[in-house]
């Protein structure tokens, strides 16, 4: 008895090994890219600072700093105590102070450490020759983290967890409520364990508990859902797509191990509008300044997490509608037909 061919075309062997020629190189070139070089052009760019004291040497320090052309973005204050102030609420990185014994410059290393060792070398510049550069750091970095890399070692593990909470809740074809609940209750679950951890145990984080464990929550919400929002609308294509902006974009354009302002532009800017970013100035926010200048991540994280959530939801009421269950007549599987006799 013949035996019929089979009509669909065979693929050729060579197109998966040819695929993971090409696509491996292109994705570690991406990569090295966005980490090496935003690592490599590090250097301030408007970068807040204030200036203090009276009227001709603010003036002075001000055309100083100007001669950097670029560098900073200079804020002016009546006195000493309104510019620590400024510091502290996080409208600058810090002030220089102008007094009869020289300029002093007030740091906050809990704002970036990289930012206060480079403000400590530009007082060390503007002071007149014959006197030392004196420094103040009005907001220190923890004891336990006194260079921030701890804290900075702690959002790729954030955005990893993002990732692999949104990817599972595709893959599970979680849709709809169970999906939300699921995003929601994985990251509530993330959030608890960080702070314990990063809090209790290893005291890198020096805030409020609670606040602090909301802000893990909400920064890994906003990357899980986005990713489960995406995975559900464009299928693997879509967790691919997540796990770009949040990791290879997201991390190392989050400006957290020095300041968003240190990228070079526009990535500073780019970086605070990812959840990574966002979520990292959530956390020096919410762990060293009571909660000061956090508006803006907040509502970054929350819009990233509402769009992904409304995502999941609309796949679980397109998988839930009638027509969506009805086999496809395309799909019916064949029925052979033995003749009469």
């Amino acid at each position: 008895m013949a035996t019929t061919p089979d009509p669909s075309p065979t693929r050729p062997r060579t197109r998966g090994p040819l695929a993971v020629l090409v696509a491996v190189p292109l994705i570690v070139a991406f990569a090295l890219w966005a980490f090496a070089w935003s690592a490599a052009r590090t250097a301030p760019h408007d970068l807040p600072l204030g200036v203090a004291g009276p009227p001709a040497a603010v003036e002075q320090l001000t055309d100083q700093l100007h001669q950097q052309k670029g560098a900073f973005e200079v804020h002016r204050y009546d006195d000493e105590a309104s510019a620590r102030q400024a510091v502290r609420d996080r409208e600058v990185y810090g002030a220089v102070v102008a007094t009869a014994s020289g300029p002093k410059m007030l740091t906050a290393s809990a704002a970036g450490p990289v930012v206060a060792q480079l403000l400590t070398q530009v007082a060390t510049r503007a002071a007149p020759e014959g006197t030392r550069a004196r420094t103040e750091d009005v907001a220190p970095a923890p004891a336990a983290d006194p260079r921030g890399a701890a804290l900075s070692a702690s959002v790729l593990p954030l955005a990893l967890a993002g990732v692999a909470a949104g990817g599972l809740t595709v893959l599970l074809r979680l849709r709809g409520t169970p999906g939300v609940a699921a995003l929601l209750g994985a990251s509530a679950l993330v959030g608890l364990a960080a702070a314990a951890l990063a809090d209790s145990w290893l005291g890198i984080l020096t805030g409020n508990w609670w606040a602090e464990a909301a802000a893990f929550g909400l920064t890994v919400l906003a990357v899980s859902s986005t990713v489960a929002g995406l995975g559900t609308l464009l299928g693997a294509k879509g967790i691919g797509l997540g796990a770009l902006l949040s990791v290879l974009l997201g991390n190392p354009w989050s400006g957290v191990s020095s300041a968003p302002e240190m990228l070079p532009e526009p990535l500073g800017v780019l970086g605070q509008l990812l959840p990574p970013g966002a979520g990292g100035t959530l956390l020096r926010g919410v762990g060293f300044f009571d909660g000061r200048a956090v508006d803006t991540p907040v509502l970054v994280l929350t819009v990233w997490a509402v769009l992904g959530l409304a995502a999941v939801t609309l796949g679980g009421l397109r998988a839930g509608r009638p027509e969506s269950r009805q086999p496809d007549a395309r799909r019916a599987p064949a029925v052979d037909r033995v003749p009469a006799g």
